[in-house]
Protein backbone atom coordinates (compact mmCIF):
# COMPACT_ATOMS: atom_id res chain seq x y z
CA UNK A 1 0.00 0.00 0.00
CA UNK A 2 2.64 2.51 0.42
CA UNK A 3 3.42 2.21 -3.19
CA UNK A 4 -0.08 3.51 -3.89
CA UNK A 5 0.03 6.22 -1.12
CA UNK A 6 3.05 7.23 -2.89
CA UNK A 7 1.91 7.23 -6.22
CA UNK A 8 -1.03 9.57 -4.94
CA UNK A 9 0.71 11.61 -3.12
CA UNK A 10 3.18 12.13 -6.01
CA UNK A 11 -0.16 13.34 -8.46
CA UNK A 12 -1.06 16.99 -7.83
CA UNK A 13 2.75 18.12 -7.98
CA UNK A 14 2.99 15.86 -11.88
CA UNK A 15 -0.37 18.10 -12.37
CA UNK A 16 1.26 21.20 -10.66
CA UNK A 17 4.60 20.88 -12.89
CA UNK A 18 2.86 19.29 -16.06
CA UNK A 19 4.40 21.48 -19.24
CA UNK A 20 6.94 23.36 -16.52
CA UNK A 21 10.70 23.57 -17.55
CA UNK A 22 13.24 22.15 -14.47
CA UNK A 23 16.83 22.66 -14.76
CA UNK A 24 19.34 20.28 -12.70
CA UNK A 25 22.36 20.99 -12.14
CA UNK A 26 24.14 17.25 -12.50
CA UNK A 27 27.47 16.85 -10.66
CA UNK A 28 28.96 15.10 -7.29
CA UNK A 29 28.72 11.60 -6.34
CA UNK A 30 24.98 11.27 -8.51
CA UNK A 31 27.56 11.47 -11.76
CA UNK A 32 30.64 8.90 -10.46
CA UNK A 33 28.32 6.31 -8.68
CA UNK A 34 27.53 3.50 -11.72
CA UNK A 35 24.12 3.11 -9.74
CA UNK A 36 23.40 6.43 -9.65
CA UNK A 37 24.24 7.33 -13.03
CA UNK A 38 21.56 5.17 -13.95
CA UNK A 39 18.54 6.00 -11.32
CA UNK A 40 19.57 9.49 -12.76
CA UNK A 41 19.01 9.18 -16.08
CA UNK A 42 15.63 7.38 -15.33
CA UNK A 43 14.55 9.77 -13.11
CA UNK A 44 15.03 12.50 -15.76
CA UNK A 45 13.24 10.31 -18.77
CA UNK A 46 10.32 9.93 -16.18
CA UNK A 47 9.98 13.93 -15.80
CA UNK A 48 9.67 14.02 -19.76
CA UNK A 49 7.30 11.03 -20.22
CA UNK A 50 4.69 12.98 -17.41
CA UNK A 51 5.10 16.27 -19.46
CA UNK A 52 7.90 18.14 -17.58
CA UNK A 53 10.46 19.59 -19.34
CA UNK A 54 14.21 18.75 -18.02
CA UNK A 55 17.24 20.17 -19.03
CA UNK A 56 20.04 19.05 -17.64
CA UNK A 57 23.38 21.24 -17.19
CA UNK A 58 26.31 19.42 -15.91
CA UNK A 59 29.96 20.17 -14.25
CA UNK A 60 32.19 17.37 -14.05
CA UNK A 61 34.84 18.69 -11.26
CA UNK A 62 36.15 15.16 -9.66
CA UNK A 63 37.09 14.17 -12.81
CA UNK A 64 38.50 17.52 -14.07
CA UNK A 65 40.40 17.01 -11.28
CA UNK A 66 41.48 13.17 -11.50
CA UNK A 67 43.11 14.05 -15.19
CA UNK A 68 45.05 17.55 -14.10
CA UNK A 69 46.58 15.07 -10.98
CA UNK A 70 47.26 12.48 -13.79
CA UNK A 71 48.74 14.71 -16.16
CA UNK A 72 50.85 17.15 -12.74
CA UNK A 73 49.03 19.78 -13.07
CA UNK A 74 48.32 22.32 -10.24
CA UNK A 75 44.65 22.08 -8.97
CA UNK A 76 43.41 24.78 -6.55
CA UNK A 77 39.92 26.58 -5.62
CA UNK A 78 39.13 29.52 -4.19
CA UNK A 79 35.76 29.62 -2.84
CA UNK A 80 34.20 26.77 -4.62
CA UNK A 81 35.74 28.23 -7.82
CA UNK A 82 38.39 26.05 -10.04
CA UNK A 83 41.55 28.47 -10.42
CA UNK A 84 41.77 27.91 -14.00
CA UNK A 85 44.88 28.85 -16.26
CA UNK A 86 44.38 27.70 -20.87
CA UNK A 87 45.44 24.45 -19.92
CA UNK A 88 43.09 23.61 -17.04
CA UNK A 89 40.20 24.87 -19.25
CA UNK A 90 42.06 22.65 -21.88
CA UNK A 91 41.31 19.85 -19.94
CA UNK A 92 38.13 21.13 -18.45
CA UNK A 93 36.37 21.10 -21.99
CA UNK A 94 38.08 17.77 -23.19
CA UNK A 95 36.37 16.10 -20.04
CA UNK A 96 33.17 18.20 -20.11
CA UNK A 97 32.28 18.06 -23.75
CA UNK A 98 34.58 15.39 -25.16
CA UNK A 99 33.42 12.58 -22.42
CA UNK A 100 31.38 13.30 -19.54
CA UNK A 101 28.49 14.95 -22.30
CA UNK A 102 28.28 12.26 -24.59
CA UNK A 103 28.47 10.00 -22.12
CA UNK A 104 25.04 11.36 -20.13
CA UNK A 105 23.11 11.98 -23.78
CA UNK A 106 24.05 7.88 -24.35
CA UNK A 107 22.32 7.17 -20.79
CA UNK A 108 19.16 9.31 -20.96
CA UNK A 109 19.06 8.13 -24.61
CA UNK A 110 18.87 4.60 -22.87
CA UNK A 111 16.47 4.82 -20.89
CA UNK A 112 13.73 5.89 -24.00
CA UNK A 113 14.00 9.17 -24.28
CA UNK A 114 16.45 11.24 -27.13
CA UNK A 115 18.68 13.80 -25.47
CA UNK A 116 20.67 16.40 -27.00
CA UNK A 117 24.56 17.59 -26.32
CA UNK A 118 25.51 21.19 -26.26
CA UNK A 119 28.22 23.19 -24.59
CA UNK A 120 28.05 27.02 -23.85
CA UNK A 121 29.98 27.21 -27.71
CA UNK A 122 26.50 25.52 -29.54
CA UNK A 123 24.79 27.77 -31.22
CA UNK A 124 26.74 30.85 -29.06
CA UNK A 125 25.09 29.16 -26.00
CA UNK A 126 26.47 30.90 -23.25
CA UNK A 127 28.47 34.33 -24.14
CA UNK A 128 30.84 35.18 -20.70
CA UNK A 129 32.93 37.54 -19.48
CA UNK A 130 35.73 37.28 -16.84
CA UNK A 131 35.03 36.42 -13.53
CA UNK A 132 36.76 37.40 -10.24
CA UNK A 133 36.42 35.53 -7.11
CA UNK A 134 34.91 37.06 -3.34
CA UNK A 135 37.71 39.90 -2.53
CA UNK A 136 38.44 40.62 -6.26
CA UNK A 137 40.57 37.98 -6.80
CA UNK A 138 41.77 36.88 -10.56
CA UNK A 139 41.15 33.26 -10.92
CA UNK A 140 42.21 33.10 -14.60
CA UNK A 141 39.65 32.02 -17.38
CA UNK A 142 36.90 31.28 -15.26
CA UNK A 143 34.01 32.89 -16.85
CA UNK A 144 30.62 34.66 -15.96
CA UNK A 145 27.48 33.72 -18.25
CA UNK A 146 26.18 37.60 -19.16
CA UNK A 147 23.64 35.80 -21.76
CA UNK A 148 21.96 32.51 -22.69
CA UNK A 149 20.76 32.35 -25.99
CA UNK A 150 17.34 30.92 -25.06
CA UNK A 151 16.36 30.07 -28.90
CA UNK A 152 18.34 27.54 -28.98
CA UNK A 153 17.49 25.71 -25.41
CA UNK A 154 14.09 26.09 -26.57
CA UNK A 155 14.15 25.42 -29.95
CA UNK A 156 15.94 21.63 -28.56
CA UNK A 157 13.38 21.03 -25.34
CA UNK A 158 10.39 20.84 -27.70
CA UNK A 159 11.47 17.20 -28.67
CA UNK A 160 14.93 16.34 -26.49
CA UNK A 161 16.08 16.76 -23.60
CA UNK A 162 19.21 19.03 -23.52
CA UNK A 163 22.72 18.48 -21.71
CA UNK A 164 24.96 21.25 -21.57
CA UNK A 165 28.04 21.03 -20.56
CA UNK A 166 29.30 24.09 -18.30
CA UNK A 167 31.90 25.54 -20.52
CA UNK A 168 31.61 28.78 -22.60
CA UNK A 169 33.60 31.57 -24.72
CA UNK A 170 33.85 35.57 -24.89
CA UNK A 171 32.99 37.60 -27.46
CA UNK A 172 37.20 37.11 -28.64
CA UNK A 173 36.55 33.41 -28.72
CA UNK A 174 38.75 32.87 -25.87
CA UNK A 175 37.17 30.13 -23.63
CA UNK A 176 36.09 29.98 -20.80
CA UNK A 177 35.43 27.56 -17.54
CA UNK A 178 32.17 28.11 -15.95
CA UNK A 179 31.16 27.25 -12.66
CA UNK A 180 28.32 24.50 -13.25
CA UNK A 181 26.01 26.19 -10.50
CA UNK A 182 25.79 29.68 -12.44
CA UNK A 183 25.58 27.98 -15.43
CA UNK A 184 22.27 25.85 -14.38
CA UNK A 185 20.84 29.27 -12.49
CA UNK A 186 21.48 31.45 -15.53
CA UNK A 187 19.44 28.68 -18.08
CA UNK A 188 17.02 28.77 -15.30
CA UNK A 189 16.37 32.21 -15.42
CA UNK A 190 16.62 32.20 -19.79
CA UNK A 191 14.47 29.63 -19.48
CA UNK A 192 11.87 30.76 -16.99
CA UNK A 193 11.82 27.72 -15.55
CA UNK A 194 9.78 26.72 -12.54
CA UNK A 195 12.75 24.80 -10.47
CA UNK A 196 16.14 24.67 -10.23
CA UNK A 197 17.19 21.59 -8.66
CA UNK A 198 21.14 21.40 -7.79
CA UNK A 199 22.33 17.90 -6.69
CA UNK A 200 25.36 17.86 -4.43
CA UNK A 201 26.94 15.43 -1.98
CA UNK A 202 25.90 16.75 1.13
CA UNK A 203 22.00 16.17 2.59
CA UNK A 204 21.01 20.11 2.00
CA UNK A 205 22.49 23.11 3.25
CA UNK A 206 23.31 22.63 6.83
CA UNK A 207 23.07 24.65 9.97
CA UNK A 208 26.39 23.26 10.81
CA UNK A 209 28.33 21.85 7.90
CA UNK A 210 29.82 18.86 10.70
CA UNK A 211 25.93 17.65 11.45
CA UNK A 212 24.07 16.07 8.67
CA UNK A 213 20.90 16.09 10.76
CA UNK A 214 20.66 20.33 10.69
CA UNK A 215 19.26 20.01 7.68
CA UNK A 216 17.91 23.97 6.70
CA UNK A 217 14.27 23.21 4.91
CA UNK A 218 13.50 26.31 3.53
CA UNK A 219 15.18 30.04 3.53
CA UNK A 220 14.17 33.17 1.46
CA UNK A 221 16.82 34.35 -0.78
CA UNK A 222 16.94 37.46 1.97
CA UNK A 223 17.70 34.73 4.38
CA UNK A 224 21.12 33.19 2.09
CA UNK A 225 21.91 36.55 1.78
CA UNK A 226 22.36 37.60 5.00
CA UNK A 227 24.26 34.16 5.66
CA UNK A 228 26.53 33.61 2.60
CA UNK A 229 29.57 35.37 3.97
CA UNK A 230 29.24 32.90 6.71
CA UNK A 231 29.52 30.05 4.23
CA UNK A 232 32.80 27.96 2.70
CA UNK A 233 33.59 25.50 0.16
CA UNK A 234 31.20 24.17 -2.90
CA UNK A 235 28.18 25.24 -0.50
CA UNK A 236 28.82 28.97 -1.77
CA UNK A 237 28.41 28.81 -5.41
CA UNK A 238 25.38 27.10 -4.74
CA UNK A 239 23.32 29.18 -2.28
CA UNK A 240 24.37 32.42 -4.77
CA UNK A 241 23.03 30.31 -7.87
CA UNK A 242 20.12 29.25 -6.05
CA UNK A 243 19.58 32.97 -5.03
CA UNK A 244 20.60 34.11 -8.36
CA UNK A 245 17.86 32.13 -9.75
CA UNK A 246 15.03 32.95 -7.95
CA UNK A 247 15.41 36.71 -7.87
CA UNK A 248 15.53 35.89 -12.12
CA UNK A 249 11.98 34.37 -11.89
CA UNK A 250 12.05 31.25 -11.08
CA UNK A 251 9.39 30.01 -8.45
CA UNK A 252 12.01 28.08 -6.39
CA UNK A 253 15.35 26.33 -6.01
CA UNK A 254 16.19 22.96 -4.39
CA UNK A 255 19.62 22.03 -3.05
CA UNK A 256 19.19 18.00 -2.87
CA UNK A 257 21.70 14.84 -2.23
CA UNK A 258 22.90 13.35 -5.06
CA UNK A 259 24.39 10.58 -3.34
CA UNK A 260 20.28 9.55 -2.56
CA UNK A 261 18.87 7.30 -5.02
CA UNK A 262 15.93 8.90 -6.97
CA UNK A 263 16.50 12.06 -5.08
CA UNK A 264 15.29 14.16 -7.75
CA UNK A 265 11.65 12.65 -7.24
CA UNK A 266 11.76 12.58 -3.83
CA UNK A 267 12.00 15.90 -3.95
CA UNK A 268 10.02 17.15 -6.40
CA UNK A 269 6.89 14.60 -5.75
CA UNK A 270 6.48 13.75 -2.14
CA UNK A 271 5.42 16.18 0.92
CA UNK A 272 8.48 16.48 3.03
CA UNK A 273 10.92 16.84 -0.19
CA UNK A 274 14.42 15.79 1.42
CA UNK A 275 17.05 18.77 0.93
CA UNK A 276 16.69 22.67 1.14
CA UNK A 277 14.57 24.64 -0.91
CA UNK A 278 15.07 28.66 -1.55
CA UNK A 279 12.45 31.11 -2.62
CA UNK A 280 12.36 34.18 -3.34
Amino acid sequence: MRDVATLLEALPYIREFHGKTVVIKYGGAAMTDPRLREDFARDVVLLKYVGMNPVVVHGGGPEITQYMERLGMRVEFVEGLRVSDEATVEVAKMVLVGKQNTDIVLRLNHAGQPAVGLSGDDGLLFRVTKQLAPGERDIGFVGHIDRVDVDVLNHIAADYIPVVASVGADETGQSYNINADEAAAAVAVAMHASKAIFLTDVPAWLEDPADETTRIAQATAAEVRERIGAVTGGMRPKLAACVQAVEGGVTAAHIIDGREPHSLLLELFTDAGIGTKIFP
